[in-house]
């Protein structure tokens, strides 16, 4: 294809992505995927329209920086504590035992100890950003094993933080021209500088000055884009590059009370930068040569597919979590991240290992997050399906997550409420307060703690678990009532309301079924699987507050100020 201009290049690349992204998207495949695949088409393997190579370097390397500085930005100098015993420990872990793993299979395969290193370390990193949107997708962000996740990936983050900068100012096999600007003496002076100065920015200048920035938004966006911008530039010209300059300078604003703001929106644009990142990335991978990779990639794949997640299994299974818990949690480290190629993109600038482990890296990358997508979709039947050889990772107690169901099977409940939100406190609260018993049911500790402080009693489980729910004291329980949100988790339709009502059936229940509905074909479905009271919480309300302003009598609002603060659709 003749050469374009670069704005006619760029508009092109950008059409291609967003083209190839829907697809992708209508795949339910994250969209780093998506932009990988535009560099594959549009470089010299195919289309071969990438030409401003310059152009394209420049927007990628900002998008590197202004990631950095995003990550910096959320350091906290709390934060280790903050994430607890059991995420440090699962994280770090993790981490160590996939290290070592993979520098074995690198070594096995003939990469040789620097790149197999480089190798290694790159497959301990899983990509918060698709994680978190997955879980999200799927409502289970607040549940035990979300949580656990999350403190686990932000552990990752800090190792892969501490590796670039021990990367930049040690230079582990580094080329004896001096590849990466200086001296190991210098490298570290101009680190201990750059510390220094944003010791200095925080204490003195960072406050005061996102204060009065913060009075034009534009402003203090450009700002901190010119903060990321410089920083990154001065880490890139002593040496520590320009990764470690990005997290410096996020790093210098993370103590400001903007933070979240700035961080809120520079996402869009680190998104776009890191477009051409990809973009860049696929570009300069020869699919003729990457043929040489496939045992390898795929040998990588099956261990990030399958090792990480037994890994993850293994250790929570040994701190006393159930088996159900370290195979959900374990699921969402089955694939590497934008780090990893980043880290040995990083590697291959600094003449520590050859386009060819960045190539393989990316191979990885792609099979693991298309796969795990998937995996993590289909989390529950993938449970379902290797329940019965996972005992080997769960002890015979469970002290960090004991079986709770049993500690009410010898008294009675009226009610049995599946979903603690803010309509289950609600309804909760009212049933109370009439005199009838109820137990809540929630796989969110803290909806269980907050239900339990209202003076209720409630059981910590998961509503699609057959072993908890027939546990349940069903006996003698009149209505079944489910809160719990469908589950429109990609390609699935996996409505755990369904699946609750199947599982309660089986374990005895024979009382009346209501179940929480927010649009008119989901009432209907319901109706469908045999629930007798379908019930409808914007409707309801504005049904009540029809009721309110017409002056009909109406219940004291005020009885339930626990719950205030949470919401008014729910009367």
């Amino acid at each position: 294809m003749p050469g374009l201009a670069p704005f006619a290049e760029v508009a092109l690349l950008l059409v291609m992505a967003a083209g190839i992204g829907l697809i992708g998207t209508l795949a339910r495949q994250p969209l780093i995927v998506s932009f990988i695949a535009v560099g594959l088409i549009a470089g010299p393997s195919a289309l071969d329209v990438v030409r401003s190579d310059a152009q394209i370097e420049l927007l990628s390397e900002l998008g590197i920086a202004v990631l950095l500085f995003l990550v910096g930005i959320k350091l906290d100098v709390k934060l280790i504590r903050s994430l607890g015993v059991v995420s440090v420990l699962t994280g770090l872990g993790q981490v160590l035992f996939t290290a070592f793993f993979g520098y074995l299979i690198g070594l096995a395969l003939g990469l040789g100890h620097i790149t197999s290193l480089y190798v290694a370390v790159a497959l301990t990193f899983s990509s918060t950003i698709i994680i978190v949107k997955l879980l999200s997708d799927k409502r289970e962000i607040d549940a035990l094993h979300g949580q656990i996740a999350l403190g686990f990936l932000i552990v990752q983050d800090l190792v892969v933080v501490l590796a670039m900068i021990v990367l930049s100012a040690i230079g582990i096999g580094a080329a004896e021209d001096g590849h990466g600007g200086g001296s190991v003496a210098t490298v570290l002076a101009s680190g201990l500088a750059l510390v220094a100065a944003v010791v200095v920015f925080v204490r003195y200048v960072a406050n005061p000055l996102t204060e009065r920035l913060a009075r034009t938004p534009e402003l203090l966006v450009i700002f901190a884009i010119a903060l990321a911008a410089m920083f990154a530039a001065f880490g890139d010209h002593v040496g520590l590059g320009k990764e470690v300059g990005g997290l410096m300078a996020g790093v210098a604003l993370a103590s400001t009370p903007y933070r979240e703001t700035i961080a809120a929106r520079l996402a869009p644009l680190r998104d776009f930068l890191l477009l051409f990142f990809f973009i860049a990335l696929g570009a300069t991978l020869d699919l003729s040569l990457l043929g040489m990779h496939v045992a390898g990639a795929i040998l990588f794949s099956l261990f990030v597919l399958i090792g990480n997640p037994l890994i993850v299994l293994a250790i929570m299974g040994a701190m006393g979590y159930r088996k159900r818990t370290g195979f959900l949690a374990g699921l969402t480290v089955a694939q590497i991240s934008e780090f990893s190629l980043i880290f040995v993109a990083m590697g291959v600038s600094l003449g520590h290992v050859t386009e060819d482990a960045l190539g393989l890296v990316t191979m990885v990358g792609l099979v693991t997050i298309a796969a795990s997508t998937y995996m993590i979709t289909y989390s529950h039947q993938l449970y379902a399906l290797f329940e019965p050889v996972l005992g080997i990772f769960e002890r015979k107690s469970t002290p960090r997550e004991p079986s709770e169901a049993g500690a009410h099977a010898a008294e009675r409940y009226k009610v049995i409420l599946f979903g603690l939100g803010r309509f289950g406190t609600a309804i909760g609260l009212r049933l109370h307060k009439r005199g009838i018993r109820v137990l809540g049911v929630d796989f969110n500790p803290q909806a269980v703690r907050r239900w339990r402080s209202l003076g209720l009693d409630a059981d910590f489980g998961d509503a699609s678990d057959p072993e908890f729910v027939a546990e349940l004291p069903f006996q003698g329980a009149e209505w079944m009532v489910s809160t719990v949100p469908i589950h429109l988790t990609g390609l699935s339709h996996e409505d755990t309301r369904r699946t609750l009502i199947q599982l309660a059936r089986s374990a005895g229940f024979s009382g009346r079924i209501a179940a929480a509905s927010h649009n008119t074909s989901d009432s209907a479905a319901l109706s469908d699987i045999g629930v007798d009271l379908v019930l409808e919480p914007f409707q309801d309300a504005a049904d009540r507050a029809v009721e309110l302003l017409c002056g009909a009598a109406t219940e004291d609002r005020t009885d339930f100020p626990e719950i205030a603060s949470e919401g008014r659709e729910t009367v």
